[in-house]
C-alpha cells in the first residue's frame, strides 16, 4: 500500500504534490519523495519519514518545474533503507522517473531478464524499480530520439505483458509528459481529473480521489484496468487501452480498511460501502442473536466508525465514542513487528471509563489481521469496567497472506489462519465475536458499481487474481516478509553501521 500522484499544470506542481501526499499519508508512512521537471532537467527529494518531516523550505524551493510526481511509501519488506524511497529514476532513455502501488509477483524473473537481456542493473530490491526499467527498457525499444503518446501507449502494452502482479503507476518522462497506468486487473486504484484555469486545462492522477478535492480538480474517471493515461507536457491528454484482456478485479480491501472514507475509488464511494457493510453486519447479528443483550457500540477509531454508527442504529442501541486516539501515533498493523506493534497499541488508544463500566459492550473494528490490537483493545474495555466485550468485524477473517502489496504476507502472523471463530474469539479474549460474511462484502461494495464483476478478495479467500502466484512463491514472501525475517535484515543493517562507525 502506497500513494502516488502525478501532476501536470502551467505553474509550479511542488506545493500541490506536496499537498497531495498529506492527504495520501495514510497509504504510507515510511518515506515520501517528488520529482519535478523543469527543461530537460529533474529535481528530486526523497527520504524516510512523513511527508513534513522529509520537505522542508530549501527542498521545496530547489523543486522546480511545472510537472512532477510524488510518493508516500509503506513497505512490504521491512526495508527501513532510503534509497528505496520512490520515485526511482533512469537516465536511458531520455531520463524516466516512476512511482509505483502494488507488488509484483514475478519481479524476481524480470530483474534476471533486465540484467542477462537487457542490460540493465537494479540497484535494490525493490520491485518499482523493477517496473521502471522494464517501462524504461519497452521506450528504448521504439529506437527513436523523440517519442510520442502512440510510442508511450506501445510501451505500457508491453509492460502489461512482461509485469504480473498489482501495479498502479504514475512515470514522467524528460521532455514529453506523463503517464499513469493500471494493470489489467485493476488491483490497486488510480484516478485522474481536470481543472480549468486562465492558462489552460490541467491535469492530474492520484491513488484517491481525496487528493483531486483538496487541489480543486474535478475528478473525470478512475484508470480503468489496462488503461494508461498521457498528460502532455503542453497540457494535452490522451487515454488507451493497453492490455489485450482486463478483467475489473480490484482489492476489496480498499474500501475495508485502506482508503480514506471521502474517497471515491473505482466509482464507489469507500463511505457509502462502509455504511452497508455496518447494516448487513447488523442484520446478521439479529439473525444469530436476536436477544444480543448489547448495550453500546464502540467504535475502534478511525476506519470503523463509518460501519458501527449504522450498526448501531439497525440495533436500536447506543453509539458511544469510548475509546480517544492519539493523533501522532501510526497506523498499528503496518508496524514492523509484534512487539512494536504491542506497545504502540497502548500509546494510540485510551479507553473513556464511562462508556464501559458495567455493560455489555459490542466493539466494531474493520477487520482483525494479526489479533494483537483486538486483544489489547479487548482487554482495555475489561479494565474499564465492561460487564462482558462482543466483538464485530466489518469484513471477514483473515485468513490468506497478501501479495498485491499489503503488509500481511505471513499466514502464521494471522491470528484466523486455521482457526475456527471461536477459537479466533478465545485467543482475542473477546465473549462472542461475529465476522462479515464474503458474500455480503461484496455485496456492499458492488452496490455502489455493478460494472465490477469480480473483486480481488484473497486475503479472505485465497484466491489470487493474477497469474504468478503459485505456493512456491507464496513461501517465498512467507520467508522474506515474516517479522522474524525482517527481524533478521534490521539486526544485519545495524551490525553493518555498527562494523562502519568503528571501522
Amino acid at each position: 500500500m502506497c500513494g502516488i500522484v502525478g501532476i501536470v499544470s502551467y505553474e509550479a506542481v511542488n506545493q500541490s504534490i506536496y499537498d497531495a501526499l498529506t492527504v495520501l499519508q495514510h497509504r504510507g508512512q515510511d518515506a515520501a519523495g517528488i520529482m519535478t521537471c523543469e527543461g530537460g532537467n529533474f529535481y528530486l527529494r526523497k527520504s524516510n519519514g512523513l511527508v513534513r518531516d522529509v520537505f522542508h523550505t530549501r527542498d521545496m524551493l530547489r523543486l522546480r518545474g511545472n510537472m512532477g510526481i510524488g510518493h508516500v511509501r509503506y513497505p512490504t519488506a521491512g526495508c527501513e533503507s532510503s534509497a528505496e524511497a520512490q520515485p526511482f529514476y533512469v537516465n536511458s532513455p531520455y531520463g524516466i522517473t516512476l512511482a509505483h502501488n502494488g507488488n509484483l509477483v514475478n519481479a524476481d524473473e524480470l530483474k534476471r531478464n533486465l540484467f542477462q537481456e537487457d542490460l540493465r542493473h537494479i540497484n535494490t530490491d525493490s520491485d518499482s524499480e523493477v517496473l521502471l526499467n522494464v517501462l524504461a527498457h519497452e521506450l528504448q525499444r521504439r529506437g527513436k530520439l523523440r517519442i510520442n503518446e502512440d510510442d508511450v501507449f506501445a510501451a505500457v502494452s508491453a509492460v502489461h505483458r512482461r509485469c504480473a502482479g498489482a501495479y498502479a503507476a504514475v512515470a514522467m518522462i524528460t521532455g514529453v509528459g506523463v503517464v499513469a497506468f493500471r494493470d489489467p486487473y485493476g488491483v490497486r486504484p488510480l484516478v485522474y481529473g481536470r481543472r480549468e484555469t486562465e492558462s489552460g486545462v490541467e491535469f492530474m492522477v492520484a491513488s484517491e480521489s481525496v487528493a483531486l478535492d483538496l487541489l480543486g480538480f474535478e475528478l473525470v474517471d478512475d484508470v480503468h484496468p489496462g488503461e494508461a493515461i498521457f498528460l502532455g507536457k503542453r497540457g494535452s491528454m490522451a487515454v488507451r487501452q493497453c492490455a489485450e484482456n482486463p478483467q475489473y478485479s480490484p482489492c476489496i480491501f480498499e474500501h475495508v480498511y485502506l482508503a480514506r472514507p471521502d474517497s471515491i475509488i473505482d466509482d464507489v464511494s469507500v463511505y457509502k460501502a462502509r455504511l452497508r457493510m455496518g447494516e448487513v453486519l447488523a442484520e446478521k447479528i439479529l439473525r444469530e442473536r436476536p436477544q444480543h443483550g448489547i448495550d453500546v457500540v464502540i467504535p475502534i477509531p478511525d476506519t470503523s466508525r463509518t460501519a458501527a454508527l449504522p450498526l448501531a442504529h439497525r440495533l436500536g442501541v447506543k453509539y458511544r465514542e469510548g475509546f480517544i486516539k492519539n493523533r501522532y501515533i501510526g497506523r498499528t498493523f503496518i508496524m514492523p513487528g509484534q512487539q512494536q506493534r504491542k506497545k504502540s497499541v497502548r500509546q494510540e488508544l485510551n479507553a473513556i471509563v464511562l462508556e464501559f463500566r458495567g455493560k455489555n459492550v459490542m466493539l466494531v473494528d474493520d477487520s482483525i489481521v494479526r489479533g494483537t490490537t483486538s486483544q489489547q483493545i479487548i482487554q482495555m474495555a475489561r479494565d474499564a469496567g465492561a460487564k462482558n466485550v462482543f466483538f464485530a468485524s466489518a469484513s471477514p477473517p483473515v485468513r490468506y497472506p497478501n501479495v498485491y502489496g499489503i503488509d500481511m504476507p505471513s499466514k502464521g502472523e494471522l491470528i484466523a489462519h486455521g482457526r475456527t471463530v471461536e477459537q479466533i474469539a478465545k485467543a482475542i479474549g473477546a465473549d462472542w465475536l461475529i465476522f462479515q460474511d464474503l458474500d455480503d462484502l461484496i455485496d456492499a461494495v458492488r452496490k455502489g458499481n455493478r460494472d465490477i464483476t469480480s473483486f480481488d478478495c484473497s486475503v479472505f479467500n485465497g484466491e489470487y487474481v493474477t497469474d504468478g502466484v503459485t505456493v512456491e512463491y507464496l513461501e517465498h514472501i512467507e520467508n522474506l516478509r515474516s517479522d522474524t525475517a525482517k527481524q533478521k535484515r534490521r539486526t544485519a543493517d545495524h551490525e553493518v553501521i555498527e562494523l562502519h562507525n568503528n571501522a
